[in-house]
């Protein structure tokens, strides 16, 4: 009898921790730009950006699979070129995972989205998913994010 008590209570105890777990920090960085179509700069993409990094650490925020913060990108350097420089930021910010972003734009015909999942702060990939769309809109690229959202980011892990 006292041995099941024991037993009862050591299992209650280890589901209160499972139930106070929190999610793993997320430091979700600023999408880039990287355009490799020869056209002069377009300030409306800039723009897309910015609401496209919003969206996106919302709708991670929103899942409970993480906890969303938000950094600065690094002075000086673009991401996809720095070689890991976002890791001390995430280790500022006490984050265990990093999420960078990257539009490439070849022409206003063929763009590509790439999303990296990284630990912190030994930089290993987690996970890389890319969405390549067509048009260069606010519609195509917030649907390139949201499809890559649903069927990649936040698919439920399979069977």
């Amino acid at each position: 009898m006292r041995r099941s008590i024991v037993l009862m209570l050591v299992l209650l105890a280890l589901r209160g921790q499972a139930w106070s777990a929190e999610p793993p920090r997320l430091a979700v960085f600023p999408l880039e730009l990287y355009d490799t179509s020869g056209q002069p700069p377009q300030p409306e993409q800039e723009a897309r950006l910015g609401r496209l990094t919003a969206e996106l650490r919302d709708a991670l925020a929103a899942s409970g699979r993480y906890r969303v913060l938000q950094p600065d990108s690094p002075s000086g350097a673009a991401l996809r070129n720095c070689n890991g420089c976002e890791l001390p930021e995430a280790a500022r910010l006490e984050a265990e995972l990093t999420l960078t972003g990257l539009v490439q734009k070849v022409s206003n015909l063929i763009l590509n989205l790439t999303l990296t999942l990284r630990e912190a702060p030994s930089g290993a990939v987690r996970g890389s998913w890319t969405a390549e769309f067509r048009g260069n809109t606010d519609e195509s690229w917030q649907h390139a994010l949201r499809w890559l959202l649903r069927n990649r980011v936040l698919a439920p892990p399979p069977p």
